[in-house]
């Protein structure tokens, strides 16, 4: 049996890999090393561990390395002490293979400490265009890893331009995307979401139709955090419908994004909004089909709201460059200009579905190329 070890370190990287995760388990080909770390054990970022382990994972180590800040010198430290730390982990697991998952800068860390490990790398995800400080952690780790499990066909080809071996490049699709798949058949109600999750905010009766709101802060804009949190609750202010808002990440900036929604909170402002530190995936994925519109700059809107057909109004340059199904409508930073994009999707309705990043069966096609797939550290330019 193969040992592979999969590095999770936040919340959305949990809901990427979650299908791969169970693929592995029950492939008796291979064993499951489950290291979570960084903000996915953080309460205040929903503690992901605690729903990785009621899900069924067993979570063999714990890594703590977030420095507090939530700016761009601990982001650094951050990912620093993660290498020292991931390092030891690694070492006293022995794994045949260590997976790392797209673009956060976590990554690095994992990345990093597997190649000085000399355990051969897997990266997920890399191949896509992102537009920040991501896009240039996601295309290093592509650097530093050896076998790549990409999401679509134009991923692919940009890991091959980027000098990786072309038969160590295997297009999987999105492993999110079996979740959404599986999701969606599952019934949803509102009153199971608000009494089981808790959250923050008013009980809101979403039966004629609801928004979601996932909002980030931009790592090279993260002084203007607050300012653009700011445009989007004046947004959704105006519109008011019932609004199901998700905590923002631990990226540079969360700090003045909380800071914005608190205040908005403690002016008595946000009557039609209820805020989730989390929910699971799946449950997650099921509010979403069910939704109106998501709003915000997540990756989620790109990608499994194209599967899903859910409209989804896509803020600032977070996203820039990534590949977009019809359901993305792009705008600025602007209240008024959210807003008009919002109603003009809540009355268009829902999509078909896209199968952009996959068909909703990429954990099986991961486990297989990780069961079967050569193993190797080295690697040249291909000129």
């Amino acid at each position: 049996m193969r040992k592979v070890c999969v590095v999770i370190t936040a919340r959305p990287s949990y809901s990427r890999i979650k299908a791969a995760l169970a693929a592995i388990k029950a492939d008796p080909r291979l064993e499951l090393q489950l290291v979570v770390a960084a903000s996915a054990l953080l309460d205040r970022y929903g503690a992901t561990d605690k729903i990785i382990e009621a899900e069924g994972f067993k979570v063999d180590r714990r890594v703590y390395m977030i420095v507090e800040g939530e700016n761009l010198v601990t982001s650094a430290k951050s990912t620093g002490l993660g290498l020292s730390e991931l390092a030891t982990v690694l070492d006293e697991l022995k794994p045949d293979m260590v997976v790392s998952i797209a673009d956060r800068f976590e990554t690095m860390a994992t990345a990093v400490a597997a190649a000085y490990l000399h355990l051969p790398l897997v990266h997920v995800q890399g191949g896509e265009i992102t537009g920040s400080i991501d896009e240039k952690v996601r295309h290093a780790v592509t650097k530093l890893a050896d076998i790549h499990l990409v999401a679509s066909d134009r991923a692919a080809g940009r890991v091959i331009r980027m000098g990786e071996n072309a038969s160590r490049v295997h297009v999987t699709g999105c492993p999110s995307i079996d979740v959404a798949r599986a999701a969606i058949a599952e019934p949803m109600t509102t009153d199971d979401l608000f009494s089981t999750y808790g959250g923050v905010g008013p009980r809101l009766d979403m039966s004629n139709g609801y928004i979601v709101v996932m909002q980030h802060p931009v790592t090279q804009e993260h002084e203007l955090a607050r300012w653009q949190v700011d445009q989007t609750l004046a947004a959704i202010r105006a519109m008011d419908m019932p609004t199901l808002w998700l905590w923002p990440n631990v990226d540079a900036g969360s700090a003045l994004t909380a800071r914005g929604l608190r205040a908005g909170r403690e002016r008595g402002e946000l009557s039609n909004i209820h805020f989730f530190k989390n929910l699971p995936p799946e449950e997650f994925l099921r509010v979403l089909k069910r939704s109106a519109c998501i709003v915000g700059n997540s990756s989620v809107g790109i990608r499994e709201c194209a599967y899903l057909g859910v409209p989804a109004v896509n803020i600032g340059s977070r996203q820039s460059g990534r590949d977009r199904g019809r359901n993305v409508v792009d705008v600025g930073y602007c209240s008024d200009d959210i807003l008009n994009a919002l109603k003009s999707c809540v009355a268009g309705g829902h999509s078909e579905k896209d199968t952009l990043y996959g068909d909703g069966y990429a954990g099986t096609r991961m486990a297989d190329v990780l069961a079967t797939a050569p193993l190797s550290i080295d690697k040249r330019l291909p000129y």
